[in-house]
């Protein structure tokens, strides 16, 4: 019936629309309809269900829909990055049925979650799955077992998949576990649609009784968790559920909590937790039924890889042994002594031809070559695995089935035999002692710390403004030149005489001009450091690349030990190789302000092989003046002693009664920045350094041109202030000889550095603070005096008091601010507090090794060799949790020391052999760590241990300790374990 109203009515509608048509025929043109024609379109018979045959020219087009956007939008409504999830405690779902079909049928947010996850279905044996089944969805029940949890009624868990998302026949129950403390059940899902960093979707229902033990469920939990990551270590893996009074924080750090919304009165016990960062939002919906906890809905928020980033085209240069040999036959037949004598004494005259004639040569001998970058390229999906993805999109498009079952069957073996051809060649590598090229191909696989800098993108006033931010140095007073106050006057330069011509493509000693400080270089040493190079570094803002140097360091040493001498004896450096190029590194995901990008200084190679020449000359000259607690920089010194020093003359203080530890933190703003170079060289001068090496220095030091360079733009150049610069080499060397001359070292107060973190470390017996706050006092007018700028803010204290009767410390004041006292500090990259405690420590160094185990589990999915996989956890894994291991080995307790092997053990599960657990470790490298502190004078534990020296035997003696603290701190352990290994006498 409803069908012939409809034609009535189309007869009717078409009828008035072409009378006028029909009556001025002879007068208007258009479509003209007989009343037979329209008579014609009707069907022979009407069909329920069949619409009528209507010409294309009178079809009612569709307005509104903006060229399909909105159909689109509809169908990707069900085919999300990471699946939507509706869960919550029901309390009872058999008799909440009705209201959850109705809710899926009718409300949106329901209607488009992905998965639905309930705890407390209170479902048994004899209720039939028709009961709790809704259309469009599959149910999975987990149904509490009464024997295993020792409870009559209650509990039960249930997953409804939506078959829109997910094939019902791609669902699988992986884990179930029933018991008094949890109930889980783990399902792995295939959807129709999944980015391509993730290979399936791994959903766990949890339910925690009130009465559960928190611990026992969360070990539970994290065991069937990491060994489903082990299985599937590409997988995208939720747990949500009613967790009570339980957290996953500290059992899986690396994974995210995303319910930030009550879930029942104003406590948040339904949970949700997922292994990828900004993955949902959540948002509270109605409870179902008469329950007392509130569902949530997680929408998704996720952006896939290949979004994240856009496409980008490089351009590299495609080097071979051919081009090579080239390029080495191009500066063979080169005349230098042609490029050299039009620029006599011009130093940057004769740089930039140089410099130009060497890219000229590179450019003519090495071909180039366009790539485009995508985000998630992988080396092992070649063209033809791409041509059977395009021909597997062709077969669904068809709608043949049979054909999408070939083409899918031989895309699966096609892609397990690419996979297999890139372990081999990992392998060939491995068996030919090609490191470089395995560990580059095993972060690819694992995508740890993927290669390559990506610069910010921006416009030429951005780049400006970020070049201005980055030049800018703390506020420091100046006199009415504009130059710092209160400075020693320049010194004149000495003069020089003219320079020897180069006549030769080889350089000849005595040809070459000898620097007034009586330093110069041989062509040999050049040489030397040219071949050490590392040829993947990036290469300068002179374009010169670094396997340039290294392969043609024969062809070039030559005229570059010619320029190092001239740069020598004119006492200038040029301008060249002094200017910088700054690449801005977002430190956040959406940076907004310029403090939001860390630089990254790309210089000259050519002038950091001189400055290495010119540091082996200067190490021995200022080493007898630098300070003897300076732990950056020297030979067999490094954090762990750093630690040790400061930990050892603390609970050696401590060790005595009535006494308490203050140690202040102190934090420099843009430290080598502040160097002023003035200063530096007055320091030098003391040192009775030669005077034309040390205005050679300040020339370095100073008129620095800097640039910031965006991925489509380059800001216009800068004159840097003072400092020492960013991305050399001579930098770290000249800060720490800048700050030499403070040191303090007492029995009760020290002051130690490494590199600018400085701190002071005061013994407080019966309240007498006054020697710390002297040092204290005279430690912020020596950095005044030169100028370092202290940030008050950031420089912490912490107090070490374990006195039953104590009173508040009061802090200390630095330029009229109170100094923060701090329960614990991150000191050189290990969380201290003020308990002396591993704890934090503890937390740190798990959440890393967890987060790292990721990267194993992904490269044994490629099924490579055991010695691969062992090189990968030594390097990445075994270097995060033992890193300073011997300072607090000892001490930590068996809590924490267990927590932190059963990454160890679940390492050692995926190598497939057995690793050395924490004790071990500890007991070897305290021992080894005891052995060169014996053997290094230099050390300045060196005399504390050679005071303990048996006039009997070899072995060591104990030192005196009435805290238990004390006799588990490095040095008494470290002693124990020494002996013990000794023979006894």
């Amino acid at each position: 019936m409803f069908w012939r109203l409809e034609y009535f009515f189309l007869c009717f509608a078409v009828l008035g629309l072409f009378a006028a048509p029909i009556s001025c025929a002879g007068k208007r043109s258009g479509i003209v309809y007989t009343r037979d024609q329209l008579m014609a379109l009707r069907p022979p018979s009407f069909v329920v269900g069949e619409k009528p045959q209507i010409p294309k020219e009178v079809r009612r087009k569709q307005r509104g829909s903006k060229a399909g956007v909105k159909q689109r939008m509809k169908r990707r409504r069900f085919k999300p990055c990471v699946p939507a999830v509706i869960t919550g405690n029901v309390r009872s779902l058999a008799n909440k049925m009705d209201e959850l079909e109705a809710l899926t049928r009718t409300q949106r947010e329901s209607r488009e979650a992905s998965i639905m996850c309930f705890t407390e279905t209170w479902l048994h044996g004899l209720i039939p799955d028709s009961n709790v089944t809704i259309a469009g969805f599959t149910t999975v029940r987990a149904d509490r077992d009464t024997t295993a949890a020792g409870k009559k009624k209650g509990g039960g868990l249930a997953l409804f998949v939506s078959n829109r998302w997910c094939n019902p026949e791609h669902i699988h129950v992986k884990e179930r576990v029933r018991s008094p403390d949890v109930e889980l059940v783990a399902i792995g899902l295939r959807p129709y649609y999944l980015p391509r960093e993730f290979t399936n979707v791994i959903a766990i229902t949890v339910y925690i009784p009130p009465t559960g033990k928190a611990d026992t469920a969360c070990d539970v939990i994290h065991s069937v968790t990491a060994d489903l990551q082990t299985k599937h270590p590409g997988a995208f893996i939720l747990i949500t559920g009613d967790f009570n009074h339980a957290s996953l924080k500290s059992t899986l750090p690396t994974f995210h909590q995303y319910v930030q919304c009550s879930t029942r009165d104003r406590k948040t016990l339904d949970l949700l937790y997922a292994n990828i960062t900004n993955a949902y939002t959540s948002t509270a919906l109605p409870p179902l039924g008469k329950s007392d906890h509130n569902l949530v809905l997680l929408s998704p928020s996720y952006t896939p890889v290949v979004q994240q980033q856009s496409v980008t085209v490089r351009t590299v240069m495609k080097w071979s042994d051919g081009a090579m040999d080239c390029l080495r036959d191009a500066l063979e037949t080169t005349n230098w002594s042609a490029l050299c004598e039009p620029h006599g004494e011009d130093l940057d005259g004769l740089t930039d031809c140089v410099s130009d004639y060497i890219k000229f040569c590179t450019e003519n001998s090495v071909p180039m070559k366009k790539v485009p970058c995508y985000p998630n390229n992988k080396p092992w999906v070649t063209s033809d695995l791409k041509a059977l993805l395009n021909k597997k999109k062709r077969a669904f498009t068809a709608g043949d089935p049979a054909e999408l079952r070939s083409v899918q069957k031989e895309l699966k073996c096609s892609l397990k035999e690419s996979k297999d051809a890139y372990r081999k060649k990992l392998e060939e590598r491995l068996e030919r002692n090609q490191t470089r090229d395995v560990w580059s191909g095993m972060r690819t696989i694992t995508g740890f710390q993927k290669k390559g800098i990506r610069s910010a993108d921006g416009n030429v006033d951005q780049a400006n403004e970020l070049n201005q931010f980055f030049n800018s140095c703390p506020n420091i007073p100046l006199d009415n030149n504009g130059s710092p106050s209160h400075l020693p006057e320049p010194l004149t330069p000495l003069p020089t005489s003219s320079p020897s011509p180069l006549l030769t493509p080889y350089m000849d000693p005595s040809m070459s001009p000898i620097p007034p400080t009586g330093l110069s270089f041989t062509s040999g040493q050049v040489r030397r450091e040219l071949e050490r190079l590392n040829q993947r570094k990036a290469a300068g803002p002179d374009g010169i690349s670094p396997r340039v140097l290294r392969n043609c360091s024969r062809q070039l040493c030559g005229i570059l030990q010619h320029l190092f001498n001239q740069s020598l004896h004119l006492q200038r450096i040029p301008v060249l190789w002094k200017t910088s190029c700054l690449v801005p590194v977002p430190k956040k995901t959406h940076p907004v302000a310029p403090s939001d990008y860390r630089p990254i200084a790309l210089t000259s190679r050519i002038m950091k092989v001189m400055e290495r020449l010119v540091l082996s000359h200067l190490r021995p000259l200022v080493s007898p003046f630098q300070d003897p607690l300076q732990f950056a920089y020297q030979p067999k010194v490094g954090v762990d002693d750093a630690v040790i020093y400061l930990l050892q003359r603390a609970y050696s203080s401590l060790d005595r009664l009535n006494t308490t530890v203050r140690v202040m933190f102190f934090d420099f703003s843009s430290a080598f920045n502040t160097i002023q170079p003035r200063l530096l060289r007055a320091k030098l001068e003391k040192m009775q350094m030669d005077a034309p090496l040390v205005s050679w220095i300040e020339d370095y030091l100073t008129g620095r041109p800097q640039f910031v360079r965006l991925r489509s733009c380059v800001s216009d150049p800068l004159m840097s202030n003072t400092g020492a610069p960013q991305g050399t080499v001579l930098s770290p060397f000249l800060f720490t000889t800048y700050t030499a001359d403070f040191q303090y070292h007492s029995e009760t107060c020290h002051l130690q550095k490494y590199s600018d973190d400085t701190v002071i470390v005061g013994c407080v017996e019966n309240g007498q603070e006054d020697e710390y706050r002297d040092l204290v006092e005279s430690f912020v007018r020596w950095s005044r005096e030169n100028l370092l700028q202290l940030n008050v803010t950031k420089t912490k204290e912490m107090v070490v008091d374990f006195r039953k009767s104590k009173s508040p410390p009061s802090p200390v004041c630095i330029s009229g601010k109170d100094v923060e006292i701090v329960p614990s500090y991150r000191f050189l990259g290990v969380q201290l507090d003020n308990k002396l405690e591993w704890s934090t420590n503890t937390d740190a160094v798990y959440k890393k090794a967890m987060s790292r185990l990721y990267f194993l589990r992904r490269l044994r999915s490629f099924r490579v060799c055991s010695r691969m996989l062992h090189m990968f956890y030594q390097s990445v894994m075994a270097s995060t949790i033992f890193f300073a291991a011997v300072c607090w080995g000892a001490g930590i307790k068996a809590k924490d020391a267990n927590r932190l092997n059963k990454p160890i053990r679940k390492a050692g599960s995926v190598v497939g052999c057995r690793l050395d657990n924490l004790d071990e470790v500890v007991r070897d490298r305290m021992v080894l760590k005891l052995l060169t502190i014996m053997d290094s004078p230099s050390h300045p534990l060196h005399n504390t241990v050679d005071k303990l020296r048996s006039s009997f035997s070899s072995r060591l003696l104990q030192p005196r300790c009435s805290k238990e603290r004390y006799r588990k701190s490095f040095l008494p352990s470290a002693i124990k374990l020494y002996n013990s290994s000794k023979p006894s006498q």
